[in-house]
């Protein structure tokens, strides 16, 4: 096994402000994709860790609970600060861990800091209502209230956006939380804790527990009655998992799951504009992102031209190591995740789509999968209906609005659709007939922390963002009273 372990990062679990080893030793490989060395070796939290976890927020949740909204504020502004100053390191740090080429890495550094400074701004908004009950005359007064300890459990795709999506909002709200990342990517989440302890974060308001046993171990968490908020962000599979083990205690539940994201090009369309889009949505995050383009439905006028420039604009892009000079698209995560693209690929394929750029993984080391163009693509082939996540845009044409309207809704998921016309009258008449949580109209790129992230169907519950963001964590309470 190649080695080249990083030097003075933190490996251990973090529980109540402490770095600790794991309960029984236990050690998690964490590997380069873009060479296959190991690179750390990290704790892997067992149940016993995840109890002193929670008996460590517990602790913690009253007096962070009950310091000023502003302190609050001030410390998640502080973390914002701190991670933008070290925004060059902790990117090379995802690329090393996730794969991702380094622009793409600085681009989640920048985003993960903004919930932090965004939270940092809710942190003292959290507004109640005063009203007269019209039939009995008593004041009717709501506040919003702590929930409780908070589980988020966040997958490898963005290893400090997803944690952070998550950390500031609850901690903005006034809940302590247990973080579990994806054992492929904990390195860049345990970097974070440093930070916040320089920013004022208290002990025990949040703890980090890397882990093996993942399923195992949240459920062991989530059976404990001291957690009262689940976030997770993953598969819908896992979701659903999550979801049963989360209804014995009625946990609050804030799930952001899978997508497979239509990406229509009207026939009036601006078709460099499209491209652009295309490439924002597809390409961003190598389109290991459940918000990716999964599905190009592109009108018959348009489509060889929409075609021919994204072939253009994706054979252009510089595949490598993402830490090299210049590149654009770097390793997928792990050789499954790179295996599954072939799979879609071939199966497209099979079912009579044409490759226009790509198709093939990349021979010798690392997880490559080039960017690649499908056309003609049948909606039988599996990667019409299942998350590619990989860089690969599958493209279909239409003649009939009323036919691709219903092709984009046939989906179990409903995250996000993207629709590019020059006539904004038709965009948005069109956009509210598509049942998704979010539409991109003639922009490629919806995330965005002052907005609500999530999605209708089997692709969520709850919002991530904007001040919805916060209200996941907070329960609200009705006190009646006459004066």
């Amino acid at each position: 096994m190649k080695q080249a372990i990083i030097p003075n990062i933190p490996t251990k679990l973090y529980i109540d402000g402490q770095w600790r080893d794991a309960s029984d030793g236990g050690l998690i490989d964490v590997f380069n994709p873009a060479t296959g060395e190991l690179i750390a070796r990290v704790a892997d939290a067992t149940l016993e860790d995840g109890k002193a976890a929670l008996d460590a927020a517990e602790r913690a949740f009253a007096g962070w609970a009950a310091m000023k909204p502003r302190q609050r504020s001030e410390i998640l502004r502080k973390a914002f600060e701190l991670m933008m100053e070290k925004q060059e390191e902790l990117a090379r740090l995802v690329t090393l861990e996730n794969g991702k080429a380094l622009p793409d890495a600085r681009g989640e550094i920048a985003y993960a800091a903004e919930f932090f400074r965004w939270n940092a701004e809710e942190a003292v908004r959290n507004i109640g209502e005063l009203s007269v009950a019209p039939a009995s005359g008593a004041r009717i007064l709501v506040q919003h209230r702590p929930a409780g300890i908070g589980v988020l459990v966040t997958p490898w795709n963005y290893p400090a956006a997803m944690g952070t999506r998550k950390i500031a909002p609850a901690l903005a709200a006034g809940c302590p939380v247990i973080i579990k990342p994806a054992t492929e990517t904990p390195l860049t989440m345990l970097a974070l804790m440093p930070l916040l302890e320089q920013a004022g974060v208290p002990k025990g308001v949040v703890n980090v527990l890397p882990a093996n046993r993942s399923a195992e171990l949240v459920a062991s968490l989530l059976n404990d009655t001291r957690v009262r908020v689940i976030s997770f962000t993953g598969s819908t599979e896992v979701g659903r998992a999550l979801l049963k083990t989360a209804a014995q205690n009625i946990l609050k539940p804030a799930m952001e799951l899978g997508g497979n994201a239509p990406f229509v090009v009207l026939k009036d369309a601006d078709v460099d504009h499209a491209v652009a889009g295309a490439m924002q949505a597809k390409m961003r995050n190598l389109g290991s992102a459940c918000t990716a383009a999964n599905r190009f439905f592109v009108h018959e006028s348009v489509h060889d031209e929409f075609a021919q420039k994204l072939t253009a604009a994706m054979k252009a892009m510089k595949v490598g190591n993402g830490l090299d000079a210049g590149v654009e698209v770097g390793a997928l995560v792990n050789a499954k995740t790179r295996d599954k693209v072939q799979e879609l690929v071939d199966d497209a394929v099979a079912h009579g789509a044409k490759v226009l750029t790509g198709g093939k993984a990349l021979p010798g080391e690392g997880f490559f999968f080039p960017p690649t163009v499908l056309v003609d693509v049948r909606e039988d082939a599996r990667c019409f209906r299942e998350e590619i996540f990989g860089p690969v845009a599958a493209l279909t044409r239409f003649s009939d609005e009323e036919k691709v309207i219903a092709s984009c809704n046939s989906t179990e998921y409903g995250l996000v659709a993207y629709v590019f016309t020059k006539d904004v009258k038709r965009g948005l008449a069109f956009s509210e007939r598509l049942d998704f949580g979010m539409v991109g109209l003639n922009r490629g790129l919806v995330s965005d922390p002052a907005a609500p992230f999530g999605g209708t169907k089997q692709s969520g519950i709850g919002r991530e963002g904007a001040h919805h963001g916060m209200m996941e964590f907070l329960e609200t309470q009705y006190i009646s009273v006459e004066w």
